[in-house]
């Protein structure tokens, strides 16, 4: 198939991009690179009355955030374009009138109100939904009437009333639908623009693709497109559908199992990386035991007959634990650059803007263990950033100990921390872990007054790492205003 690869990514821009149709866009595009094949962008917007404001630009964006080159399509340009549906309108038109001509579509000129009626009637008598086919043998007089009364008629496919449709699916094998269940759908809308069934047989055919990749969801409308591409004389693409995406409980992927826009995911501090592998393993998997897999790795190995048939699980608990792993491959510099856009984000208003890239690479390597997203680094470092701290009294107590010996502890700590010459993590190991002893104390004891005192929290990175840090003038300072406590 080299060479001959020509798969394409058609979101309509009724909304932002989420995980179901970005992975539709991730499958295309590793199987054209697999193939050294071309990956086309096509936005579907004919759909105006749903068309939202800004989808578009969301969509693309969200393909470069996450890598996905396109070959062809918006701001590329390419030999098969426009790649927008709204701009191929006399294609469809064209079309649609062959298929007219040639006794394979008419004109229907039943009213809104009439079809809600008739459906209606069809749900009350149990039967299955589909247009009665009232106008599929109108008269030409008859047709020359309702066009002379200003009625602006729909252009419906002639279905075969009997027989049956056949493809093959290269996930799902030899699928096969009697004609008897398919309706004479809609082709070309009153509005002059195309349904999806039209449209997308029409482009495909135009822009030559060789595989169609989509949603399982359209597994049923497949029949209506090869009856199409029978009539319009074209070859028709190789077909795959991709497995439904289901929550954790097995029901309808929605936001309550934690899937958002890929916008969102982007601004909850989610990596690229990390969405890349997550969504090639909903519903792909190389073998039953690897879990990280580099951009790299899933062009050179990912092919269709991986591809599951049943409906792969989106687990949110999964994807925290893999963009943790993520962060911790980062080098320090990368993680720093990072994680600069959440901080100036995400601190408090008092600190100041924009925060010193120098001072936050020496923060950054004691929180890199611990992030899940970018976006808990904030709370993971406010105490690095702000001037006062709050914790309450009962926080700076250790178990076992009083007031007065949280007290006592921490004013002969501060005495013997001015005295060091040097702050470093080492020095301040070298002090405290002998004080501990002199104190009659445990080093978990004191350790978490001073942590507490210094921090304001009770877990943080390491703690002599992160006084040194804070610098010597800070932790005194701070140390005094919890002697102050008592």
């Amino acid at each position: 198939m080299n060479g001959f690869v020509r798969v394409r990514y058609a979101p309509s821009p009724t909304g932002f991009p989420h995980v179901g149709n970005i992975r539709t866009a991730l499958f295309n595009w590793l199987f054209a690179r697999h193939h050294g094949g071309s990956f086309i962008v096509r936005i579907e917007d004919t759909d105006v009355a749903r068309t939202v404001p800004g989808a578009t630009e969301a969509i693309l964006d969200g393909l470069r955030w996450l890598g996905l080159d396109w070959d062809e399509g918006p701001e590329v340009g390419g030999k098969y374009g426009p790649y927008f549906q709204s701009q191929r309108r006399d294609k469809y038109h064209e079309a649609a009138q062959r298929l007219i001509a040639q006794g394979n579509a008419y004109t229907c000129y039943c009213s809104l109100e009439r079809l809600n009626a008739m459906r209606k009637e069809q749900v009350r008598l149990k039967q299955p939904p589909g247009y009665d086919r009232l106008c599929r043998n109108l008269t030409s007089e008859e047709r020359k009437a309702k066009e002379a009364a200003g009625i602006v008629p729909v252009v419906r496919f002639k279905t075969p009333l009997s027989g049956r449709t056949a493809f093959t699916d290269l996930i799902r094998g030899e699928v096969v639908f009697d004609n008897t269940t398919i309706d004479d759908f809609v082709l070309l809308k009153s509005d002059g623009y195309p349904t999806y069934h039209l449209a997308n047989v029409v482009d495909d055919h135009l822009m030559a693709i060789s595989h169609v990749l989509r949603a399982e969801e359209w597994l049923s409308s497949t029949p209506r497109h090869c009856l199409l591409y029978d009539a319009l004389g074209y070859e028709k693409p190789i077909f795959a559908h991709l497995p439904m995406i289901l929550g954790s409980d097995r029901s309808k992927l929605s936001k309550r199992h934690g899937a958002v826009s890929i916008t969102e995911y982007r601004e909850q501090g989610y990596m690229p990386e990390t969405m890349v592998n997550f969504l090639a393993l909903l519903g792909w998997s190389l073998d039953d035991k690897t879990e990280i897999l580099s951009r790299e790795e899933l062009m050179a190995n990912f092919s269709l007959e991986r591809v599951s048939r049943t409906a792969a699980i989106f687990n949110l608990e999964k994807l925290n634990w893999m963009n943790g792993m993520y962060i911790r491959r980062l080098s320090p510099d990368d993680f720093t650059r990072r994680v600069l856009p959440f901080l100036d984000k995400g601190l408090s208003p008092q600190v100041k803007r924009p925060v010193s890239e120098e001072y936050v690479r020496q923060i950054t390597p004691l929180i890199q263990e611990r992030a899940k997203t970018l976006s808990e680094v904030p709370a993971l470092t406010q105490f690095f950033f702000v001037d006062d701290l709050d914790y309450s009294t009962s926080d700076l107590i250790a178990k076992n100990m009083t007031a007065a010996s949280t007290a006592q502890a921490l004013e002969i700590t501060r005495q013997r921390l001015d005295t060091l010459a040097e702050f470093t993590a080492e020095s301040l190991e070298a002090l405290l872990r002998p004080l501990a002893g002199e104190l009659n104390l445990k080093a978990s004891q004191l350790f978490t007054v001073l942590r507490t005192a210094v921090t304001g929290q009770t877990a943080t990175p390491p703690l002599f790492q992160t006084m040194a840090v804070l610098g010597k003038e800070r932790c005194l300072k701070r140390i005094d205003n919890s002697v102050v406590l008592h």
